[in-house]
């Protein structure tokens, strides 16, 4: 039995890697696959590094904290392109969309986990200076449950916050309850002009799994092409998984923004997104140095990305 953890397991961000599991698709490759439904981004990469768990799905750059450098590490396929951090903010807060400089003063909640670093990097790159609290990031509320979909509107209700970092089911809740507005979409090209290759969500494997494993690790990459071909050809599947996993107000809301995100659903992992992601590590103490493709993916099944 292998094991599945994604760093949030409720974002329409990993949830490519979630339905390979829940739908069958891992089981169709004949690898039997457990999924963990726990906040991976709090100790996915250290359960990756023991061996609690075989498969992470998150942040490309995740695993470099209990891998030093990718040390001991690949990715083996893309879950989405690009980078998929959304802000969004009060209603009522009169700024126009993207314009990151007029966010200057406000108090913008984050999961101190992984998307921290990329919120402050984005704040960076965009000419703000995050030290001297031209914006405060503020610590998203503790949840008592392993689902973090509320912490943006509950920051927002609860006026903790002005604004909000997170994935999609995030905004969409805030958007939905109608207290939020979308601000930056990193993907379709809001915030500073490289924003949207800081980062893409991506399957980690361990080195050891694909060398003593191949097959199981080549598997893997096909059970996800698979799945990102079915979610696109059909979003609603995805309700069959939110409907195990979720709260009712998200069960319905996975197949829209799977739906939304299905363009973006390819594995290929291309030299420009890891030029992207060695930038942005280098940026934020993860690498000293840039490292080669091949040190970073595990480039023989490139072939599987497309079948």
């Amino acid at each position: 039995m292998y094991r599945m953890m994604v760093a949030d397991y409720d974002s329409p961000s990993y949830f490519v890697a979630t339905a390979a599991v829940k739908l069958g698709f891992f089981a169709k490759e004949g690898v039997d696959v457990e999924f963990v439904a726990e906040y991976g981004a709090k100790h996915g990469p250290e359960r990756l590094l023991d061996g609690h768990i075989h498969f992470f799905g998150g942040p490309a750059f995740a695993a470099t904290r209990a891998f030093p450098a990718w040390k001991g590490v690949r990715l083996v396929a893309a879950l989405a392109q690009h980078s998929y951090w959304f802000m969004g903010l009060r209603r009522d807060i009169d700024i126009r969309r993207g314009d990151i400089k007029a966010l200057k003063g406000l108090r913008i909640s984050s999961s101190f986990a992984f998307p921290r670093t990329a919120l402050r990097h984005t704040l960076i790159q965009a000419g703000m200076d995050v030290d001297h609290d031209e914006v405060r990031i503020v610590e998203s509320l503790p949840s008592k449950s392993e689902s973090h979909s509320l912490d943006g509107l509950k920051a927002l209700q609860e006026n903790l916050a002005d604004g909000f970092w997170g994935n999609g089911m995030r905004l969409a809740l805030a958007e939905k309850a109608g207290i939020a507005k979308l601000h930056l979409d990193l993907r379709r090209g809001d915030g500073p002009p490289d924003a949207r290759h800081y980062n893409f969500a991506a399957l980690t494997i361990t080195e050891n799994l694909i060398e003593k494993e191949p097959e199981v690790a080549a598997a893997a990459v096909r059970a996800i092409v698979a799945t990102q071909k079915a979610l696109k050809a059909d979003p609603s599947l995805a309700k069959k998984v939110g409907d195990e996993l979720f709260p009712g107000e998200e069960a319905d809301m996975i197949p829209i923004l799977v739906g939304r995100d299905a363009p973006f659903y390819d594995a290929t992992i291309t030299s420009q997104a890891v030029d992207g992601l060695n930038k942005f590590a280098m940026a934020n103490g993860l690498l000293d140095r840039p490292l080669a493709y091949d040190q970073i993916v595990a480039s023989q099944f490139r072939d599987l990305w497309r079948i």
